[in-house]
């Protein structure tokens, strides 16, 4: 057994790629092609990672980017986003991921982000540090049978086929337009848009490589697969700046000849069950988190989106794992907020990972209320705050790290 004391934490260098990989897949049970490889090392540059090393060997990873995110206001921040977290499974319960999350969020702090980020691959890790689900999102199974449009639904049309190679250029210019709109959903770098381009999970799980479907306005990204003598569309990405690519897509989508089901994952308030004669044509197969974040700086964070309604009142957080707690008035006028520590008695309270599940919209406050996750001193004050926090557009991840 390694005790902890025998582990330091470091700065990677490019000598540790290879045992980096080897960590990584080894946790995530998985095997990289080497153009995959060569795309990922471009996206997470390996001056950015941190280390935990026993004897010389390489048993603990982290790194991160900084990253370009939505917030609900159709503002922007700019945050960590964090990737690649894994502790080799011979040294598991030694203390080495706080560790390695101390090194990474003083790292953070010093950059100024006001938001760390992540995809996850457990829920029940990064409470402690002060993380929460901030947006949720919904796999469904369309059985393609049964989805007929409703006689009032229109069919705008406009949809074409393309290659992935024709559609790059409008690919890339639709989604940074969706991307400024949504809450949550993150710019997406030149790295990331290489592995997209290069198709590098192609034939991944006996799939096809990517179709493409283009409208002025929109595109999806789908595969063909074939799964217990079922012919499956799965999509990989819609992405629609107006509801009317949203529902020119989506018809094609579901009159795709030789099709069974069609598989996708849609953001909380997607309106597709309700386009559909049949709306148990459209079955949850799960139902879970995307992303989930970190508030670093609760002043900063607070005042950068905007909010539905007035508010005037004062906060207790309670951050478990760094120091951005405190308390904390906040007051907004005209969906702008003003937010800064104060001394007078909080009317709510709450640790920090609740602002994390409020922040984009995803959760209601009333609701973490209810589950005693925020105290409340003022019933007022709770449902003013709860108004305040609500978002029109439901949040929705860019894309997957």
């Amino acid at each position: 057994m390694t005790s902890a004391k025998s582990v330091t934490v470091r700065s990677a260098t490019e000598q540790d790629r290879p045992a980096i990989t080897a960590l990584q897949e080894t946790g995530f049970g998985m095997r990289y092609g080497e153009d995959e490889r060569a795309l990922q090392h471009q996206l997470w540059p390996v001056e950015r990672a941190l280390v935990a090393v026993d004897n010389g060997r390489v048993v603990g990873h982290t790194t991160d980017i900084t990253m370009t995110v939505t917030v609900p206001g159709q503002r922007s921040v700019r945050a960590a986003g964090v990737s690649g977290v894994a502790v080799a499974p011979t040294h598991r319960r030694r203390g080495i991921l706080r560790e390695l999350y101390t090194a990474q969020h003083e790292r953070t702090e010093a950059d100024g982000l006001l938001l760390t980020v992540f995809t996850a691959s457990e829920a029940t890790i990064y409470g402690r540090f002060g993380y929460d689900t901030a947006i949720l999102d919904t796999a469904i199974t369309i059985d393609r049978r049964r989805a007929e449009f409703r006689p009032s639904t229109p069919d705008p049309g406009g949809v074409e086929l393309a290659t992935l190679a024709e559609a790059a250029p409008h690919i890339e210019a639709v989604y940074d337009r969706w991307q400024r709109q949504v809450p949550g959903a993150q710019a997406r770098p030149a790295a990331k848009w290489g592995m997209v381009f290069a198709d590098v999970a192609r034939h991944r799980d006996g799939a096809t490589s990517l179709f493409v479907l283009v409208h002025p306005e929109g595109y999806a990204l789908y595969r063909r697969r074939y799964r217990d003598n079922r012919s499956i569309v799965s999509v990989v990405e819609l992405r629609a700046v107006t509801p009317e690519a949203h529902l020119a897509l989506w018809r094609v989508l579901l009159s795709i000849d030789l099709v069974d089901a069609v598989e996708a994952e849609i953001a909380d308030d997607d309106p597709l069950p309700y386009l559909l004669t049949d709306s148990r044509a459209v079955r949850v197969t799960r139902r879970g988190d995307s992303l989930w974040a970190r508030v670093m700086d609760v002043p900063g964070a607070l005042t950068a989106r905007t909010y539905r309604h007035d508010l005037d009142t004062v906060v207790a957080v309670h951050d478990p794992f760094r120091s951005a707690g405190g308390h904390f008035a906040l007051r907004v006028r005209d969906g702008v907020a003003e937010c800064a520590p104060t001394t007078r008695p909080a009317e709510l309270g709450f640790d920090i990972n609740v602002l994390g599940a409020l922040y984009f919209g995803a959760h209601r406050a009333r609701a973490l209320a209810a589950a005693h996750r925020i105290r409340v001193e003022d019933l007022t004050a709770l449902r003013v705050f709860d108004e305040a926090f609500t978002t029109d557009r439901a949040p929705e991840l860019g894309w997957f790290f």
